[in-house]
């Protein structure tokens, strides 16, 4: 954990807020992309003690991501943003990914009394057409300690939606497989069709597979 807050410190040299943004949803077929920004604006040694369970979102249990979010609110200046299924059919998964992390750290920066701000962004892309000094880390949420908080709370909310979402179209177990393309997940697509909260583009190979077995079965 340590390690982590050291790598966001040395950027303290330069700026006077380091935001750390990341994204959660990329992969599914199903739901909105979100995604987050974190500031931690004091760290302590009490901070770090909460916090020393922090690593990549999807390394953690449910349970101690949970835990992690309540004290990453309580302990930084956040925000979470969504990407609709509707932009992601229309921009592209990326595009809206790095608009949800741009939105983010917009909404964070201007809780900032400062203009000496760095953008710390997961992955090898940075946002476009913002004006913030940014700097991509691959793996991120392995390096930084914004980046990991932020893919927390990024995860932790999508999940969040997903669960609820499953209650309106239960067929599809959005719970269990927060609209990853599982077996489970095609199965009823196939049987159920698709809903709104779909990303049709994503399943274009899957009914082209599907057409294809149809043919070499007659």
């Amino acid at each position: 954990m340590n390690k982590r807050f050291d790598f966001d410190k040395k950027f303290l040299k330069d700026f006077d807020y380091i935001i750390g943004t990341d994204e959660a949803g990329r992969g599914p077929g199903a739901g909105p992309v979100f995604a987050a920004a974190v500031c931690f604006t004091q760290i302590d040694t009490k901070l770090k003690k909460q916090l020393e369970k922090l690593n990549d979102s999807k390394q953690l249990s449910e349970k101690v991501r949970e835990e992690l979010f309540n004290i990453i609110i309580d302990n930084s200046i956040y925000s979470i943003a969504q990407g609709s299924v509707e932009d992601i059919e229309k921009n592209n998964i990326l595009r809206t990914s790095l608009n949800s992390m741009k939105i983010a750290c917009y909404n964070v920066s201007k809780q900032l009394n400062s203009e000496k701000i760095i953008i710390l962004v997961d992955g090898n892309k940075k946002i476009p057409q913002f004006d913030f000094n940014q700097q991509t880390i691959v793996k991120g949420d392995f390096k930084s300690a914004s980046i990991a908080a932020a893919s927390i709370l990024a995860k932790v909310s999508r999940d969040r939606f997903m669960k609820e979402l499953a209650q309106k179209f239960p067929q599809y177990g959005w719970e269990e497989n927060k609209g990853y393309l599982t077996k489970a997940h095609l199965a009823a697509v196939d049987e159920y069709g698709l809903t709104p909260w779909h990303r049709k583009k994503f399943f274009e190979k899957h009914f082209q597979k599907a057409k294809q077995l149809s043919l070499l079965n007659i």
